[in-house]
């Protein structure tokens, strides 16, 4: 179960790594619909990779999408948590000198507290913030940080950690099923129907797919968190994750920066949180 959910892992975040770099280094300044296009090589091979902003004029015959890795990557990682923190609960779950709850106590707050975050976070999304993306990974920091605190005040430090890389992974995973999908689809819908899709889906899905990438790197250290001590086995354990989630974000923004096409205005003006950038929750015609 652990070497699924890591491979798994290595698809999701493969993925988003390339769909992200490949958007930013798109040449937008050519003619016709599309909103930029890119010559790659790789495997002996040339790829010709056009991107619309909104969809093509018509259906394309054939239409990947890319889900299956995200629902993958949660739904392993959920059985391993269950394995290990579930079933062996009362060794690697519960911390009796700051709290004694039974087992099935933790459990209980183990398993809501899951969706918690992603309810708040959709919220956010959905109110006037949503215009406000900076302000709204702010307040999504704010809330992983408390949720951090609040694990740690039950839990141990290993548990704390690996809870909140399964709190922040199940935001992920639920804006892809949720928001990104369903959008997506709608679209779609428009499409087949001849109808003019609605620019407005296709900016809510780039928001929380954006969201998504930079929340990378802190799921993954969080993930591998149980096999360094040094990070969870002391009292400060919570603050290390904050700085966690702060180194994470900033490396993908360096890197994220790194690849766009220098002097391209539709690339070099977004903000790191603002960004409208795809990433493997969207689909690429081939």
């Amino acid at each position: 179960m652990r070497w699924l959910h890591v491979i798994t892992a290595i698809a999701w975040i493969g993925l988003s790594f390339y769909f992200i770099a490949l958007d930013l280094g798109l040449n937008r300044n050519i003619p016709g619909p599309a909103d930029g296009e890119e010559w790659q090589v790789h495997g002996g091979g040339f790829y010709h990779i056009q991107k619309y902003l909104v969809a093509p004029e018509r259906m394309p015959d054939h239409l990947t999408w890319f889900k299956w890795e995200s629902y993958a990557k949660w739904l392993s990682g959920a059985a391993l948590l269950m394995i290990i923190y579930w079933v062996g609960g009362e060794l690697y779950l519960i911390y009796a000198e700051k709290a004694d709850p039974a087992l099935w106590q933790g459990i209980l707050i183990s398993a809501p507290s899951l969706t918690v975050g992603w309810l708040i976070y959709d919220f956010l999304c959905k109110s006037g913030l949503g215009e406000r993306p900076t302000l709204l990974m702010v307040l999504l920091f704010v809330l992983l940080v408390a949720m951090g605190w609040g694990y740690v005040q039950i839990f141990t430090g290993s548990a704390m950690m690996l809870h909140l890389g399964a709190f922040t992974a199940t935001i992920i995973t639920a804006n892809v099923f949720f928001t990104i999908m369903p959008n997506q689809r709608i679209v779609v819908d428009d499409l087949k129907n001849g109808r003019t899709p609605d620019p407005n889906c296709g900016k809510i899905a780039k928001l929380r797919s954006t969201h998504n990438n930079y929340l990378t790197l802190p799921v993954v250290f969080l993930m591998l968190s149980n096999h360094y001590p040094l990070a969870f086995a002391t009292e400060f354990n919570w603050i290390i994750a904050a700085l966690v989630f702060l180194m994470g974000v900033t490396i993908r923004h360096y890197f994220n920066t790194r690849h766009a096409r220098a002097g391209n205005p539709k690339t070099t003006r977004r903000s790191f949180a603002g960004s409208v950038m795809p990433g493997p929750d969207h689909n690429i015609s081939r």
